[in-house]
This record gives structure tokens, sequence and C-alpha cells, in this order.
């Protein structure tokens, strides 16, 4: 599936891409707490823990962000819409601190708030970083047309100037985030338009409401967009509803990549890399996105492009308690125990 050369050309080529991002931006803010300091409040008599640091990174959208900066893409241009508030501030300078991301089309609304997971996470003597219950801030209204004008005239501008484009649609609640059913058309129209040309969708709810772009859901999105189907059924029948490829990740179990065709479309299970130790796997679907996306605007093939997102993802997964990417020196350490594992 993957050779030294193919990884090499992946990785040679990245620099050369513009890749594009829409969807929903939030910020990830992990809070370090040091459990030996921890002292009583003295209104409550509760625990009160003490923030030893606060650690920002772009989430969601930001993740994929994050690891298409890591992997050394050429120029990053993100569509999206932050709150007028001190959280898009703190997004906004995480972003800046990126190589090669654009924010002319990071647009702010003073009408939303910006998306926030706010992650404690507890450091104990001698014990891995516990993560506590986590605090969200999330807009629960739907997008005021003015900001959703915003977004549909930017997909109409940028559209011809970049190599592919990744979609990620974070939001549960239908309207409430960038990617509405206005967006969904547009997109779809684009995809119509330049069937060449990548579009990569990522839905937590929606997976199968899009047309004309190609789609990756998890297992539990896969089966959830079309019930009462075996995986692989529903794999297909998303395949053949989108027209387009759909790569299904099963976490340990690899990815399930099934291709539309004339007949019934085919599937093919391309294995995950084994892992071993710790792991967190907080944004692994994320690093998947953006390998995929990665090799396939550089040129690899379908089942190549899924190994490539599962070598990114078994990198990430591996770096506790932070939003995990891969370099372009990881990515080929990695490789090369991978094939030292394999060889008899």
């Amino acid at each position: 599936m993957l050779t030294t050369v193919i990884i090499e050309q992946i990785l040679e080529r990245l620099p050369q891409l513009r890749l594009g991002v829409v969807g929903d931006l939030f910020l990830d803010r992990y809070l370090d707490i040091d459990a030996a300091l921890t002292e009583p409040s003295v209104e409550t008599g509760l625990d009160a823990y003490q923030v030893t640091r606060v650690r920002s990174y772009p989430g969601a959208a930001g993740t994929v962000i994050n690891n298409l900066a890591a992997l050394g893409v050429g120029a990053i241009l993100p569509i999206a819409i932050v709150g007028d508030d001190g959280e898009g501030h703190e997004l906004r300078q995480a972003l800046a601190r990126l190589p090669a991301v654009d924010l002319r089309w990071l647009f702010g609304c003073k009408d939303r708030r910006t998306p926030t997971y706010t992650k404690p996470m507890l450091h104990e003597a001698d014990q891995p970083p516990r993560e506590l219950n986590r605090l969200d801030i999330k807009n629960r209204l739907p997008l005021p047309p003015d900001a959703e004008a915003l977004i549909l005239n930017a997909l109409e501008e940028f559209w011809p100037a970049v190599d592919a484009l990744l979609v990620l649609d974070q939001v549960s609640e239908a309207d409430c985030g960038v990617v509405t059913a206005r967006v969904r058309d547009r997109l779809a129209y684009l995809g119509e338009q330049d069937p060449e040309k990548l579009i990569l969708v990522d839905s937590r709810e929606r997976i199968g409401l899009f047309r004309g772009a190609w789609l990756k859901p998890n297992e539990a999105e896969c089966l959830r967009a079309a019930p009462s189907l075996t995986l692989e059924e529903a794999a297909r029948t998303l395949a053949q509803h989108t027209g387009r490829p759909v790569f299904c990740t099963c976490g340990q179990r690899g990815i399930l990549v099934t291709e539309p065709g004339h007949q019934l479309p085919h599937a093919d299970r391309v294995p995950a890399c084994p892992v071993s130790g710790p792991i967190d796997i907080v944004g692994a679907g994320d690093s998947t996105s953006a390998g995929i996306t990665c090799a396939l605007a550089a040129g690899a093939t379908l089942i190549e492009a899924a190994a490539f997102g599962n070598l990114v993802a078994s990198i990430t997964i591996q770096q506790i308690g932070v939003t995990g990417t891969a370099t372009p020196q990881q990515v080929r350490q990695r490789w090369a125990e991978v094939r030292q594992a394999a060889r008899p």
C-alpha cells in the first residue's frame, strides 16, 4: 500500500499545495492543574484547583489546520466565523503562530461566541495527566444570514485558488455552525462544476446530507447515516449517494475505503498501523483527514491515501494531553518503525 518512494513523493509535494479548510473553528484551551497545590475554598470548602499553565490551540477545524501546518503544506486557507470575544482573540493568536495560515477569510461576528473546549488536565505525582470534566461553549442559535453570506461569498472567491478543500461540520445542532444547509448546497454545486477537485467532508451528525464530495465518516457516523445496514453496506450506500469515494475510519481496524461505480461499489480495508503504550484518540479523526487530503492532493491513490492517513494518526494518538500533530520527520521515523515491525 505504502512504500518509501510514495511517502517521499507525498511529503515533497506538500510545500507546493494550497489547501482550503471550511468549517467550525473551536478554541482548545488546556488548563494544567498541579494536584499538589490544591487548596480548600474559603467560601465553599470545596477543592480549589490551582492552574499553573494555560495552553491554547486551534481546535475542531483548527485541529485539521494544525496537522496540515505540521506536515508542511505550503498554504492553508481557512473559512470560518468566530466571535468578537476574548476566546476569538485567543484563537486568532493561536492560528497566527502556525506557518502558512492565511487568515483573510476568518470573520469575526459580534453576535456569536467563539466555540471553546476548556479541558482541565490534572497532574498528579507519578501519574499521567488526567482530563477532568470538559467545559464547552457553543452557539445554539442559527448562524445569522449576514455571517452565512460571508461564508458563501468566500467559497466562491477562493475556490479557484485551492488544490483541495476540507470541510469540518463539528456543531451537532443543525444550521448553528458554519456548515449550514445553504453552505452544503454551495459545496455540492462547486463539486459538480469541478468534479476533479477534491472536497473531503467530515461531519459529526450530517454526513449523509452531502453531495458531490468525498466523505470521511467514522464507524458510528456511517451507520447512523444508513441505519439497518452493515458497515460495509452503509459505506457503499454513502458512496453511491454522494457519487464520490468514502473513507470510513474504524479505529484500530483501519479504514474502509469504498468507491462508487456503475456496478455496486466495492470496499477495501486498509489496516491501521500498530501502536503500543498509552494513547489519546482526541483529534485522531482530524489528523487522519489531514493525512488523506494531503496524500490525495499530492497524487496518491485511494488506498495509498488511506494508508498515509493511518500512518499520520498513529503518530498523533501517542501525544497525550495535547492536540497531536505529525511532522515529515515523524512520518519518516514511524514508517521506518512500521517497516521494521513487518520484517519476519
